[in-house]
């Protein structure tokens, strides 16, 4: 075939093996069944159906097809870093540094343009400043309070979460979406509060 380029078809397919260990991550998030933890593939596949479902609760008007790269790309760097809990406080210390030195390497094995192409998505979903990035957080942080509220608040329950760390974490989700923190987390998180899975340590009212 005129032009086909072996070495590149080569980099892209080992790049879509490496990948297949995302399916090995596990998350702290339960589904909603209660019946076992997600892994990172399925949390970024349900978010990606979660960004052209929900694009117009965003802020601001959104390219659905780059906020959902982003959402399947994010977590990607978690085969070599790890799921580090929201929570973890020493985790979150050194995770800049492990996801970026993750994605210099998986990001490395495709071809250069491509590369960087996925380095650029990455930088700019943990950097939270463009509109896309922005509902992108939103839903990373919409998902997962989703799946705690279906399984009956069961990992918050485990780890003894409080609201003050919850509120710390969610106020990203208005910077992309007031609706959905409005009109959907908040209440949800009421809800857990009330049923006794998180801890009301300081009130909801407030935010």
């Amino acid at each position: 075939m005129d032009g086909f380029d072996g070495e590149r078809l080569q980099k892209q397919m080992d790049f879509c093996r490496e990948i297949d260990q995302e399916k090995e991550v596990f998350r702290q998030s339960f589904l909603c069944s209660g019946s076992r933890r997600e892994n990172d593939a399925e949390h970024a596949w349900h978010m990606a159906i979660m960004a052209f479902l929900l694009d117009e609760y965003a802020n601001e008007k959104v390219d659905v097809l780059k906020t959902i790269k982003m959402l399947l790309i994010h977590d990607i760097v978690e085969i070599d870093a790890g799921d580090t809990y929201a929570y973890d406080v020493e985790g979150l210390k050194t995770q800049a540094e492990r996801e970026q030195k993750a994605a210099e390497r998986i990001f490395g094995i495709l071809p250069e343009d491509q590369a960087k192409a996925m380095h650029e998505l990455f930088e700019e979903f943990e950097a939270g400043e463009s509109p896309e990035a922005r509902f992108a957080k939103a839903l990373d942080n919409v998902q997962p309070i989703m799946l705690n509220d279906a399984s009956e608040g069961r990992d918050w329950k485990e780890k003894g979460v409080k609201l003050s760390w919850a509120i710390e974490r969610q106020q990203r989700t208005a910077k992309g979406s007031k609706v959905l923190w409005e009109e959907f987390s908040k209440p949800l998180l009421q809800r857990n509060i009330d049923r006794g899975n998180i801890e009301g340590d300081i009130s909801l009212e407030d935010f």
